[in-house]
């Protein structure tokens, strides 16, 4: 099921509180946001355990502003509060679900001890 984000802090407890959080930037006018949005659905459907959630550009222009989206549709996706994927543009099906696949399997130690190297460095 299709969450709706309709605010900073409901997205800020959802990212928080959720293992994996799929947010899909998209708006009422936009032909290819109404193509992807089918596809995201039915991935949605097949893991209950992840959060697929929406953000209508238009009635949350702020999101769309403070993740600097410049075209839609655009996929986030958050593991343990951290963006692991960001892009823009339609997806087919497959690669939307091997996208979930990857996303359940990305190792977050490792990317913690990376930023941390990265935060250590400067």
């Amino acid at each position: 099921m299709l969450k709706d984000i309709v605010s900073g802090e409901q997205l800020e407890t959802l990212v928080t509180s959720e293992d994996i959080v799929f947010i899909d930037f998209w708006a009422e006018w936009c032909a290819p946001c109404k193509e992807f949005g089918k596809v995201y659905a039915r991935v949605a459907e097949q893991y209950p355990a992840i959060q697929f959630t929406q953000i209508n550009v238009e009635s949350v222009p702020a999101l769309a502003e403070a993740f600097q989206i410049r075209s839609i549709p655009h996929l986030i996706v958050f593991k343990q509060g951290i963006i692991i994927y960001s892009e823009s543009g339609n997806m087919p099906e497959s690669a939307l679900k091997e996208l979930v696949e990857q996303a359940l399997a990305v190792d977050m130690t490792d990317i913690r001890a990376k930023m941390e190297e990265e935060r250590q460095s400067k």
